[in-house]
């Protein structure tokens, strides 16, 4: 293997399950919210921005990463710099999640900052951390930038279940219903 070569192909099977899951789920979400769309109070559409976007953002973060790191002339230049830059994306795209959770967009418990801002910052921060390992330790890097797509498709479900269950057990009022 060339100094400048990474072993990506010991990880396509890796890269084609999490990107399969990832569009397959975020299809899933679509269906859930379009076969529910009735179900919500048109004042909680705004929620949208702050509970359904970020989960669809997460599936999308493993889907890019997934497609950029299989590029079949990928250097361990190029794969960093799509792990870091998507990283620091991220990051600046979940702190604008806090900034979007304000008035009546509000997050309904505050516990959802830990699982909308802080977990994703986090998990970003495993794909930057995981882009600068690729320089000197390209298996390990690797290694790290899986540990944090697998974070975002766990998040990613954790908040699609959350988002199901909130859809299904929502009543309408009805004042809603009369709307």
């Amino acid at each position: 293997m060339a100094d400048d070569a990474l072993p990506l192909d010991r990880w396509a099977n890796f890269y084609l399950v999490t990107s399969a899951a990832a569009a397959t789920l975020v299809g899933l979400l679509f269906v859930v919210i379009t076969l529910a769309a009735d179900r919500v109070a048109a004042k909680e559409t705004g929620k949208i921005s702050v509970y359904l976007t970020p989960t669809v953002v997460y599936f999308a973060s493993v889907l890019s990463l997934a497609a950029a790191l299989t590029f079949p002339t990928q250097s361990r230049l190029s794969a960093a710099a799509c792990c870091c830059l998507g990283g620091v994306a991220g990051i600046a795209y979940a702190l604008s999640t806090l900034h979007r959770s304000r008035g009546d967009n509000r997050f309904y418990e505050p516990r959802d900052v830990i699982q909308y801002v802080v977990l994703p910052v986090i998990a970003y921060g495993l794909l930057i951390g995981g882009g600068v390992l690729l320089m000197r330790a390209p298996d390990r890097g690797l290694t790290l930038v899986a540990v944090g797509m697998l974070a975002f498709i766990a998040l990613a479900l954790r908040n699609s279940w959350s988002i199901a269950v909130e859809i299904v057990s929502w009543r309408p009022s009805r004042k809603d219903a009369t709307k």
